[in-house]
């Protein structure tokens, strides 16, 4: 059977299918945190350096993953909403930017309830923090300037701009321990190389950064549908929409 995707690039075609992928990411959410929070909090030993408190890395680091990875995926979008005058490629940044936000500020938040007890101190100006601080300002730049556009067309237009040139300070924080000395530990997971955590704690890791995944994307689909519903309040398909339900 031959899908044609291409016909949801429409925010009318696209609109129907966000509500009925919803529930299933949300479900996918929910089971995944849950394992992620067993595993993590219930079968993970205690590490023989930072004893019980070192439990908090399985939020602090996939919400520093999403953050970052949030940010990369709206920048696409932006990008793709720019170049093609897409507009539910515009949406769909729009839709990703609060959620990122949120993953930032928790990673920031979560790495100084841990910093505390590892460093002695809750916040230091590290290379890593302070560039992911930075990414925080980012998401909340972004929003911004869009709100504070009236005209959809180019609020999206100046969002892609700030979106692209922030791009560039993604690579800066994952790189950041890498190239200048902080007191923030190495990357533990790596691509090239064995992880450097027991198992069943890189296990726990990875079921709550799938959790935050599924539920970034339920999120912003929730999101989508609402921004949809709002920019193309004047159509007639989402007049006859409401008149539907009603």
């Amino acid at each position: 059977m031959h899908i044609n995707w291409f016909k949801y690039s429409s925010p009318q075609t696209f609109y129907p299918l966000a509500g009925k992928m919803i529930p299933w990411f949300y479900g996918l959410a929910v089971l995944f945190a849950l394992a992620g929070l067993y595993v993590s909090f219930a079968l993970a030993p205690t590490d023989f350096q930072q004893g019980e408190a070192y439990r908090i890395i399985f939020v602090h680091v996939p919400a520093a993953w999403m953050s970052m990875f949030i940010y990369i995926v709206m920048a696409g979008w932006a990008a793709f909403g720019l170049a093609l005058n897409a507009r539910l490629s515009a949406m769909m940044a729009q839709a990703l930017a609060p959620t990122g936000a949120m993953f930032t500020f928790l990673a920031l938040v979560t790495g100084s309830l841990w910093g505390k007890p590892m460093w002695g101190t809750w916040w230091v100006w590290d290379a890593r923090l302070t560039s992911e601080l930075i990414l925080l300002f980012l998401y909340l730049g972004f929003i911004a300037l869009q709100s504070a556009i009236d005209d959809p067309r180019r609020s999206d237009r100046a969002g892609a701009v700030l979106a692209l040139v922030g791009v560039v300070n993604v690579p800066i924080i994952y790189f950041s321990v890498k190239w200048w000395n902080t007191l923030h530990q190495g990357s533990t997971i790596s691509m090239t190389a064995a992880p450097k955590m027991v198992t069943i704690m890189l296990l726990g890791m990875l079921f709550m950064a799938l959790a935050f995944w599924m539920y970034s994307i339920a999120v912003a689909l929730v999101r989508v549908r609402c921004i949809i519903l709002e920019r193309e309040r004047s159509t007639e398909w989402v007049k006859n929409l409401f008149g539907e339900e009603k």
